[in-house]
């Protein structure tokens, strides 16, 4: 009874091209429900237009929140009351549409590619265990000289009679 009125309300909004599109916060995201489930799953409503899940840059494990932009914004608006506080998988999700106003240029940057996670620590571990060049080495030595005698200098100050 009430999936049919929620077809005829959706049926009765025809897109219009110089509308403004209708952008969703949707947070509390349950482990397993991304990018591909989430526009199967909104598809239903109306044309997901754009689709961002935030991700941990280290790790790229979902933050459990993201961001829907639908072609028109009653559609969104519909979205929003239907789902707002729908249980799934074990976790109360919070829908929300966003302002046209307080939509971000920014926000869906980079949503049409799939998220690789960036290996840091392997970057960091190449670039520490490069071959120094020769004048690299030479700037080294000379800093660890400089250094070893500053301390020596204060190990003779304070009375102690130390070789290493």
């Amino acid at each position: 009874k009430e999936e049919v009125k929620l077809k005829q309300r959706i049926a009765a909004l025809k897109p219009k091209a110089d509308e403004p599109s209708g952008v969703l916060y949707l947070g509390r995201i349950p482990h397993g429900f991304y990018e591909a489930e989430m526009r199967a799953y909104f598809g239903q409503f109306g044309d997901v237009a754009r689709l961002r899940i935030s991700r941990n840059r280290k790790t790229g494990r979902s933050k459990h929140y993201a961001f829907i932009e639908f072609g028109s914004v009653e559609v969104a608006e519909i979205v929003a009351d239907t789902m707002n506080n729908y249980l799934l998988f074990g976790h109360l999700l919070q829908c929300k549409v966003i302002p046209p106003g307080k939509v971000h240029p920014d926000l869906f940057l980079g949503c049409e590619r799939k998220f690789r996670v960036i290996p840091f620590r392997k970057i960091a571990a190449k670039h520490q265990n490069k071959a120094k060049s020769f004048e690299e080495v030479r700037k080294m030595q000379k800093r660890l000289l400089s250094k070893e005698k500053k301390k020596r200098e204060q190990l003779k100050k304070a009375g102690i009679d130390y070789n290493f």
